[in-house]
């Protein structure tokens, strides 16, 4: 470091000034000189003639120390180098908290390339989709809810009314041939299976703090698997089923920087042009016509023509590129392959060549309807998924000192897990200033999609958003601005169905993810909670237009992680009327629970932002976190921001009296 150089690091978790950001985290650029040792470090990057030199376009590992003690970790990036006189003088880096970096991770990557989640592929058919309609949500990942794309859902047990398309009544009588459709449904996957799949695929590693099994208002909120509006359609509309015989490895191989990741998902960790050589190869005795397909991170990057035989696929037809690699088998016919092998060459520089072979063995194709998940999932950052699920619960995300695991809690869980420090004899007491804290005048909180058809209706019938709160502190006439927290999911409002003829309830309740035109619509992916009825009123299912069967159990979907009392949960922002029960009892909302809290607390009239400068001491800079408070002359104060220099250790800080 140049003893001069000043490094000042910024933290905030919750910023009264920007309540919807998340993922808050603190950078830093300065310069270090072109020492000895930090010549080494960046390999002389100004001299482009190295090969093999430093690679500033990734940014490394590195960590802050205070007087040999460890005070944060993230990475660094080198943005440039400073020459005098045509000779290295200093580099200038920047430093970055890591959870800034774990936005860097996800990139531009979408939900598709979440390759893990294959291991849940389903067959879509009649049978496997009625029997997934029934399956206890509690206990399994993926389930069939009744949401249907296209078609409207009717109950009439009257006699004269049987053969209306989509009644649900079952009829015992032959000839009528009316209910729900097999391919009206969809799938749906549990969140928590994403989150999962995320922390596979990036190497990290989430807390159980709130992403836990025992937390039902998230553990049991599932994804409905909606990539386009209307059918399923196939790959091609060409029946495919991924290749998964391989040996899963639990590590990565150390001579070709590769791993298989699941049985069916090859994991490239190396640099490509380092791959001396790879190649596909499938070998078969059939002569049934076949396409291999090669996805990477979800997307297909080649497609062989019909073909039939053995088959190679190496570098002349793609490049390999690090990433997750899956195969697909095209075909509307059964074919038995001896084998199919992936096999990998890699050098390291100055290392011998490596080469690792993996093959499955016999394995069996069958002509089959195959419900990819990576391929029907919608279309969706990663980030934008992960942004949606903190908003909605208002989690903050934070590394604790010496902690790898990602510490993700609900806002209220991190300011309890606080301590106290009583900074009062540390406080510059010359200057200091207290401003006003709310730069608002109300908090909006809705989801981004209500354009579904009841959804919809409810927003011409009431003026208001379905599911939206419009928080003004009892309609106070305040200054400034409107704030939004828009989450980036559907919100659909769900039907319980009235028998029509005796003008009962039934025990069915639907979705209807059409617009208001009664048209199959596409929307904002749709999060909801499903709840299994046992052996009620039976539903008429279609396994086809003439073959119908009795239902009694099935998953309806709801916005209340239950229907009766025992849990009041739910995910709208405002308390609606309950579309099962037709009350208002569900009053755990989301700005209930999760964010009222905190924003009751930044409207409080008594409310002050108090700016100080102090000179803290190493025992406490190397131990608070943001959701400790502060205590000056008896009185406690959360952190709102903090902004220390590590050279002298004075801080800048913004304190929220604790209310």
């Amino acid at each position: 470091m140049f003893p001069d150089e000043t490094v000042s690091l910024t933290q905030t978790i919750q910023n009264v000034r920007d309540v919807g950001k998340i993922f808050t985290d603190f950078s830093k650029t300065f310069n270090v000189p072109a020492s000895k040792v930090n010549n080494k470090i960046f390999k002389h990057y100004y001299n482009f003639n190295i090969q093999f030199g430093f690679d500033a376009r990734v940014k490394k590992s590195a960590a802050i120390e205070l007087n040999s003690i460890p005070f944060v970790k993230g990475k660094i990036k080198l943005e440039g180098v400073n020459l005098t006189n045509n000779k290295a003088s200093s580099y200038k880096i920047t430093f970055f908290g890591d959870i800034v970096t774990l936005k860097d991770s996800f990139g531009n990557d979408d939900l598709s390339s979440l390759t893990t989640l294959t291991t849940n592929n389903k067959n879509y058919n009649a049978s496997d989709i009625a029997a997934a309609l029934q399956l206890d949500p509690t206990t399994n990942d993926v389930i069939v809810p009744l949401i249907t794309h296209s078609d409207l859902l009717t109950y009439d047990s009257s006699t004269g009314n049987h053969d209306l398309p989509g009644n649900l009544y079952y009829d015992t009588t032959s000839g009528h041939h009316h209910g729900v459709e097999f391919s009206e449904l969809k799938y749906a996957i549990r969140i928590d299976t994403i989150m999962l799949a995320i922390q596979s695929k990036y190497g990290i590693s989430f807390s159980n703090d709130f992403f836990v099994s025992t937390n039902l208002p998230y553990y049991n909120l599932f994804l409905w698997l909606h990539r386009k509006k209307g059918d399923v359609e196939n790959l091609d509309d060409e029946n495919s089923t991924i290749v998964n015989g391989f040996t899963s490895e639990s590590t990565q191989d150390v001579g070709t920087l590769s791993r298989m990741i699941s049985s069916s998902v090859l994991r490239i960790s190396g640099e490509s042009s380092k791959y001396t050589s790879f190649s596909l190869i499938t070998e078969t005795a059939s002569s049934n016509s076949h396409k291999i397909s090669i996805f990477k991170d979800g997307i297909e990057v080649f497609i062989t023509p019909s073909i039939s035989g053995n088959n190679t696929i190496n570098q002349n037809n793609f490049t390999l590129a690090a990433g997750d690699y899956t195969i697909y088998i095209v075909s509307s016919l059964d074919i038995d392959f001896s084998k199919i092998q992936w096999s990998l060459g890699y050098r390291e520089v100055g290392g011998a060549p490596q080469t690792k072979v993996r093959d499955t063995g016999l394995f069996s194709y069958t002509s089959l309807f195959t419900f990819d998940i990576t391929q029907q999932i919608p279309e969706m950052k990663v980030i934008d998924f992960v942004t949606g699920v903190f908003k909605m619960f208002n989690l903050t995300a934070y590394l604790k000192r010496d902690e790898t695991d990602i510490t993700v809690q609900s806002l209220d869980q991190f300011y309890a897990s606080g301590v106290s420090y009583d900074i009062s004899k540390y406080v510059n007491t010359e200057q200091s200033t207290v401003n006003v804290a709310l730069p608002y005048k109300e908090i909006d909180f809705q989801f981004e999609d209500t354009e579904t058809i009841l959804a919809k209706q409810h927003n011409q019938k009431f003026s208001k958003e379905w599911g939206k709160a419009e928080f003004t502190n009892n309609g106070e006439k305040l200054d400034g601005t409107a704030y939004d927290i828009t989450i980036p999911f559907s919100k659909l409002k769900y039907e319980r169905l009235v028998d029509s003829f005796t003008d009962l309830n039934t025990t069915i309740q639907y979705g209807y993810f059409v617009d208001d035109n009664q048209d199959p619509y596409f929307g904002k992916p749709l999060i909801f909670y499903p709840i299994r009825r046992v052996n009620l009123d039976p539903i008429s299912f279609l396994n086809s237009p003439t073959v119908k069967t009795s239902i009694p159990s099935y998953n309806i979907p709801s916005n209340s992680l239950r229907r009766d009392a025992a849990n009041l949960a739910n995910i709208n922002f405002f308390n609606e009327t309950n579309e099962y029960t037709g009350s208002n009892i569900f009053t755990e909302t989301l700005f209930e629970v999760y964010y009222k809290n905190y924003i009751t607390s930044i409207f409080n009239p008594s409310n002050r932002l108090t700016k100080i400068s102090a000179n803290l001491p190493l025992r406490i800079l190397l131990k608070y976190t943001l959701a400790d408070r502060f205590i000056i002359s008896g009185i406690s104060y959360k952190i709102n921001s903090i902004q220390t220099n590590l050279n002298t250790g004075k801080s800048q800080i913004e304190l929220l009296n604790d209310i």
